[in-house]
């Protein structure tokens, strides 16, 4: 049994932050459903990569990542028949994840002030990038409008005297998705202390804001106006704190406090240079990094980054090799905790999938299923609604499913 067993969830999202959040849900037992417009589906579809490079609807890569173990269903909620069959749908639902705009879910008449009368126990949880109110709500915009809004682009990334860079994609989207999916189930399971379902109301800048700017920056700025800004490679102001390069690529050093530093400093020799007084303290390290990092160097050219950080485990030196994508994907570690799955897909053969990114030993979730197919579950999902092969074959010559 998936310990969200019986949990029923209508999903009306597409790209990452809905699709993601809806995949969290499904991946532990939920019955979770994806609506998608007939013909072209969710834009991730599109967005690949695809095998060969050749565009596909149904071989996304991106696309198979958020989707697994839902079923989907095509459908035209923007015409009166697809809306009427949307409200049935939600009639058995517990939750309904979207990310559409607010103003077209209001057109729609599907935004949570115009389904709670009709759906009291429904949860909605509405994933945007600047939230359902406020002057930006009606705002249009993707994943790096809110990362840059929350403040983070000024904090991360990139050196304190140059232009900011862009983060990792879909940051602040896969922060939304978490947090809707944590604080959209508390919901659920809430509803009988709240007296029914509520709308569920996440800022996927609001949630860059807390956790990457917020920690370091807001009690600072509040107290007597300083806060952080981009530092560039490392820490600017204790050392070692750094990425620096290996035989093999990169590892990321940091051996500030006094027990790391010692062992450091025995994992490479005990050289003569590390017994110097301006090495004494991590902020004496810090002001002279011209020095040391150098000197460091000449150390880790020589040795592997994963025998550097086997060893300085061992030391206590919290040093890590900078993985790669194709070896982070191979490490045995990942593999041996069922992190990299297997699914068969009916047109890309047998794929590998990152599985859930924690775990739940009693009642054990992850992927098991491939991403649905568009309109895979039409003929099954609209029979429950009382649909026959007549009805459904006119409904497609329509266009509505």
């Amino acid at each position: 049994m998936g310990a969200l067993e019986g949990i029923r969830v209508i999903e009306f999202a597409e790209g990452v932050s809905g699709p993601y959040c809806a995949r969290l849900f499904a991946d532990f037992g939920a019955d979770v459903v994806k609506v998608e417009a007939p013909e072209k589906g969710d834009e991730a579809r599109a967005w690949g990569p695809f095998p060969g490079d050749v565009p596909h609807v149904e071989k996304s890569g991106t696309f198979q990542f958020l989707n697994t173990n839902k079923r989907g269903i095509s459908l035209d909620v923007e015409t009166p028949r697809g809306r009427e069959l949307f409200l049935e749908l939600l009639a058995g639902a517990d939750a309904l994840i979207e990310n559409q705009h607010p103003r077209a879910m209001r057109q729609l008449g599907l935004d949570h002030a115009s389904l709670a009368a009709d759906f009291p126990d429904l949860v909605q949880i509405s994933i945007t990038p600047y939230g359902q109110t406020g002057p930006y709500s009606e705002w249009k915009g993707c994943d790096l409008n809110a990362f840059h809004f929350s403040g983070a682009g000024s904090r991360y990334c990139g050196r304190p005297d140059e232009m900011p860079l862009e983060h990792g994609t879909f940051s602040a989207d896969f922060f939304g998705a978490c947090t809707g999916a944590t604080w959209g189930l508390a919901a659920i399971l809430g509803r009988k202390r709240t007296g029914g379902g509520q709308l569920v109301d996440v800022s996927c800048a609001e949630a860059i804001a807390a956790t990457f700017v917020g920690g370091q920056n807001i009690g600072g700025y509040v107290q007597d106006g300083r806060f952080d800004s981009r530092t560039g490679v490392g820490m600017p102001l204790a050392a070692p704190a750094t990425i620096m390069p290996c035989k093999d690529g990169h590892v990321w050093m940091l051996a500030l406090e006094p027990g790391q530093w010692k062992g450091l400093v025995k994992v490479i020799g005990n050289p003569e240079w590390a017994q110097a007084e301006i090495f004494e303290d991590m902020f004496m390290r810090g002001q002279n990094a011209d020095a040391i990092y150098p000197l460091l160097e000449m150390w880790t050219l020589e040795h592997g980054k994963d025998e550097i950080m086997e060893r300085c485990q061992a030391a206590g030196v919290p040093v890590t090799a900078v993985f790669t994508v194709p070896e982070a994907a191979a490490h045995p570690h990942l593999r041996e905790r069922g992190y990299i799955v297997e699914i068969e897909h009916p047109l890309l053969g047998r794929l590998e999938y990152l599985g859930a990114p924690f775990k739940l030993p009693a009642c054990p979730g992850g992927p098991s299923t491939h991403a649905p197919l568009l309109g895979q579950d039409n003929e099954a999902i609209y029979a429950a609604l009382g649909l026959d092969a007549a009805m459904q074959d006119e409904l497609r010559g329509e266009g509505v499913i």
